[in-house]
């Protein structure tokens, strides 16, 4: 499974599984070192391992979204006036 780590505070972390979005809280000393709120995690072989690649796709996606949604603004402000 994957999760995206959601909210770190203290020693606890709030995991999102990508699948199905349940939470799950998770011990800090549990994940792997240097973790972030955005990473990318997969479960498998009983530990959670960071998936880089799938979150460079996951950034990429978020980052077109917002241009195509920038434009689309740009677009609407020019139709305005």
């Amino acid at each position: 499974m994957k999760y995206a780590v959601d909210e770190i505070i203290d020693n606890i972390v709030k995991l999102e599984n990508i699948e199905n979005g349940d939470i799950v809280e998770i011990e800090l000393f549990e994940l792997p070192k240097n973790l972030e709120e955005g990473n990318i995690l997969v479960y498998e072989d009983n530990k959670f391992i960071k998936d880089l690649n799938e979150e460079e796709l996951r950034r990429k996606r978020i980052e077109d979204k917002f241009n195509r949604l920038k434009q689309l603004g740009e677009i609407m402000t020019k139709k305005d006036n």
